[in-house]
């Protein structure tokens, strides 16, 4: 396994708080990592320090073995990170497949653009409503076609902030499915997420945060097993089922 993406001992201030405080974490290539805690943990913040939305205060982050703590977050993504936050970017008074053309025209012209609209339109079961204004897709949908958005750079580390939020159990469970393939065709997938039976449902390795610090690391069994973590996650006495 190689390191594709390493947090080492990042620190974000805003005034006298301390956000995420000293945090290593380091991502394997191929891996699909869940963070999660409560809120106020540091989940987003972290996500933006890795981004390059925020500066760190202190500490680098290494992707692909690059030092990139000062890089902004277009050059970020143009070495290979892509993300999807947790309000939709969409285009709401464009089309759906002319979403997905602005996104991907930077990466493909032509008939190779076409035809990738195409087959990520039939990945995220969106064919169908092609023609539809974007705004008019239900709340799942929208998210749904944000994660083609995302992927359709070919990324090599997706990050997700929150994928499932507001969607019905169904949409959950789909949405699940799809990281899961996107992590089978070889991509690495971060995950900010705090449904837990959605955590369950697609996490090889989970970190918990808790007041901007690494609380926990491990397997999802081990983690919801952990009673620590039940304590500041879960409150007193109630078991992740």
């Amino acid at each position: 396994m190689t390191t594709l993406l390493e947090a080492k001992g990042l620190e974000k201030r805003f005034g006298g708080l301390k956000a995420v405080d000293g945090l290593s974490l380091a991502i394997e290539a191929g891996e699909l990592h869940c963070l999660i805690g409560p809120n106020g943990a540091g989940k987003s913040t972290f996500f933006k320090l890795i981004l390059g939305r925020y500066p760190p205060t202190a500490g680098t982050v290494h992707f692909k073995g690059e030092d990139i703590t000062r890089l902004v977050a277009a050059q970020r993504i143009n070495r290979g990170m892509s993300v999807k936050m947790q309000v939709p970017g969409v285009f709401p008074e464009l089309p759906v497949w002319q979403n997905l053309t602005i996104a991907l025209q930077s990466h493909f012209s032509g008939a190779a653009l076409r035809r990738e609209v195409d087959r990520l339109l039939a990945f995220v079961d969106l064919a169908p409503d092609a023609r539809k204004l974007a705004g008019n897709l239900s709340h799942g949908q929208k998210q749904w076609l944000e994660i083609a958005m995302a992927v359709g750079v070919t990324p090599t580390l997706l990050l997700l902030d929150e994928p499932t939020a507001g969607m019905s159990p169904e949409e959950t469970w789909k949405t699940g499915e799809l990281i899961l393939d996107l992590n089978r065709q070889g991509m690495t997938v971060l995950v900010v997420e705090h449904d837990m039976a959605f955590v369950r449902q697609i996490a090889r390795q989970v970190s918990v945060l808790h007041f901007g610090k690494l609380f926990a690391q491990g397997d999802i069994d081990t983690i919801t097993n952990d009673e620590a973590v039940q304590e500041i996650y879960l409150g007193k006495g109630h078991h992740a089922h």
